[in-house]
């Protein structure tokens, strides 16, 4: 090759990787997975009932659910091998004009399906397959659901789905969405919108404009749209004008580790409702020798009736036999605690107290729990304390930094005449994202600390959408990015161009920063990866070992082909670059 072909080249690649780039930037993807329920129901002679291979087709005829023009411009089926839908562009997704997203969504369906009555731990499985399955491939996930079961699989979810750090949510309705006065298009939007805008790395409910923790939600009217109630935890969202988030509120895993899925829950588990005059026949019964776990309901903060040896005995021979009993109130709202006697009495018998949790995550943890392979009874007692997905609320102990004792915030509270904490917050979380951003780049742990105790969420972007783990992850600052990482910070954000931290670290060749998130879950986007051959052929032609190392080390595949066809290796042999030729062929090897 002379070297002018090799300068011509050379410019070819730089302009389609470049061209590549502004084309596929805004897009994100949303995976639909519709289980069954109302919103997908037709009327019958014997009532409703699900209809597979109906909802799809429906809403591409739904100008507010789908564009087709913009999809057959940009050749989505050509360019991905899906049949996609698209929503139109819309001021809601947000408020600058400067972020044109375009949420791209498909929709898959599970068989058969169902009616959320005869849904059992087997479809949880087979959702949190497709979870898996697809988890590289999109950037968050919407659930169709019926209503009548849909706490307890969003709990159950939320214990299921391991290190999570993408959106992901559950939503249904009560009305099936092919009649004309629904909600269940409403609440299928809202989902789509906020799955697709924002990245919370929680199993979430939606319903009625209100975005709740998975785990915190029971079904409180048959007859309402406003079906669900979050009752010891506000909605992590409101959507309303706006979509508010409740920043503060977002549960954040703190573990460095990739997701995975927990399947094969165990279903020898069950709920016991106390009532006034239960018999110990009755106790006696639901304790069968197959029961391994029970959540007791019990009165008011966790009380039962001690004027009944017979009962108390039962439950003492049930945790000595190694039963666990998890003791949660029937109150709507409260918590268990030890203020009666009649409480306390149950605590002493080996039952564990569950806090203010509801009798569905209550459930659901109890049997994700005693599905953990290779943990004693007394690390299963005690993992059943913790508080593992935000599902119970946990009282902090010891002193708290707060807005009000920050120097800093005082003066600027002086400054502008601010007196309420309300608008000392509102302070706070303007400020955070720009001098979290500057403490990344300053490498300034301690400031990103005192940032972190005065409430400040360390996931924010900036103006341009960058996040504390963006400008680390550019920079190399390595013990940042380990700090942000286990304080739960996402490695999904996408800054205004579409790159996440990942991609940062691959185009600065933050070697050991690319390791570490990878570690963390980490991958680069369907749409970071369109067009990466090209970028590839590019490194190979000018002999970039390094920024080819970065890009192996993130996940991509360096045997991609270019605009031309041409592989990295066959660009690398016409251009003579011996060390990048070496290296390909040990990962061909």
């Amino acid at each position: 090759m002379t070297e002018g072909e090799k300068d011509k080249l050379g410019r070819a690649l730089s302009c389609t990787t470049l061209d590549a780039g502004r084309r596929t930037m805004t897009e994100v993807w949303v995976l639909v997975i519709n289980t069954g329920g109302t919103i997908g129901m037709v009327r019958q002679s014997e009532g409703l009932v699900p209809e597979a291979n109906k909802l799809a087709e429906a809403l591409k005829k739904v100008s507010i659910f789908h564009d087709a023009t913009y999809a057959k411009e940009n050749q989505l089926y050509n360019r991905f091998g899906i049949d996609a839908l698209v929503l139109p562009r819309c001021s809601l997704y947000d408020s600058s004009s400067k972020q044109n997203i375009r949420i791209i969504y498909t929709i898959v369906e599970l068989s058969p399906l169902l009616d959320s009555s005869n849904m059992t731990p087997s479809e949880w499985d087979k959702i949190a397959e497709c979870l898996e399955a697809n988890y590289e491939k999109y950037d968050g996930f919407v659930i169709l659901h019926g209503t009548d079961t849909m706490a307890y699989t969003s709990s159950a979810l939320s214990f299921m789905c391991e290190n999570l750090g993408k959106t992901v949510i559950l939503t249904g309705s009560q009305i099936p969405i092919y009649e004309l006065r629904n909600d269940g298009r409403a609440n299928l939007l809202g989902a789509l919108l906020i799955a697709g805008q924002f990245v919370i790395p929680e199993v979430c409910l939606y319903f009625d404009n209100k975005l709740y923790r998975g785990n915190r939600v029971t079904k409180m009217d048959a007859g309402s749209f406003n079906a669900f109630s979050s009752p010891n935890l506000p909605p992590l969202a409101n959507t309303d004008v706006d979509i508010i988030i409740n920043w503060e509120t977002i549960w954040r895993p703190d573990a460095m580790k990739k997701f995975e899925t927990q399947k094969n829950m165990n279903s020898n588990v069950g709920l016991l409702k106390l009532f006034p005059g239960i018999t110990a026949t009755a106790v006696r019964a639901f304790l069968q020798s197959s029961m391994e776990g029970v959540v007791l309901e019990t009165y008011g903060s966790g009380n039962a009736p001690n004027n009944c040896p017979e009962l108390l005995d039962l439950l003492r021979k049930a945790t000595d036999s190694n039963v666990m009993i998890l003791n949660c109130t029937q109150c709507l709202r409260g918590s268990v605690s030890l203020v009666y006697a009649t409480g306390k009495s149950l605590m002493d018998l080996g039952v564990i107290p569950g806090g203010d949790m509801t009798p569905e995550a209550a459930l659901a943890k109890l049997s994700y729990v005693l599905s953990k392979p290779g943990l004693t009874f007394d690390e299963k007692k005690k993992m059943l304390s913790k508080n593992l997905r935000g599902e119970m609320t946990v009282v902090p102990i010891g002193i708290q930094i707060t807005l009000k004792g920050c120097k800093f915030m005082q003066e600027i509270a002086k400054y502008l005449s601010i007196g309420c904490k309300e608008e000392l917050a509102t302070v706070r979380d303007v400020l955070t994202p720009s001098l979290a951003c500057m403490a990344a780049k300053n490498d300034d742990l301690t400031a990103l600390k005192i940032l972190q105790d005065l409430g400040g969420n360390l996931s924010s972007g900036d103006y341009d959408g960058r996040t504390p783990l963006h400008v680390a992850s550019c920079e190399g600052n390595l013990k940042v990015v380990r700090h942000l990482l286990k304080s739960g910070a996402t490695v999904y954000a996408k800054d205004r161009l579409g790159a996440t931290p990942l991609m940062n670290a691959v185009t600065f060749r933050n070697k050991k920063v690319i390791e570490l998130l990878r570690g963390s879950g980490a991958h680069l986007s369907s749409q970071e990866l369109v067009n990466v051959g090209t970028e590839l052929c590019s490194l190979a032609f000018h002999g970039d070992l390094d920024g080819l190392l970065a890009w192996h080390l993130a996940g991509a595949d360096l045997n991609q082909t270019g605009y031309d066809g041409n592989t990295p290796a066959n660009v690398a042999m016409a251009a003579g670059h011996a060390e990048v030729i070496e290296f390909l062929n040990k990962l061909a090897s």
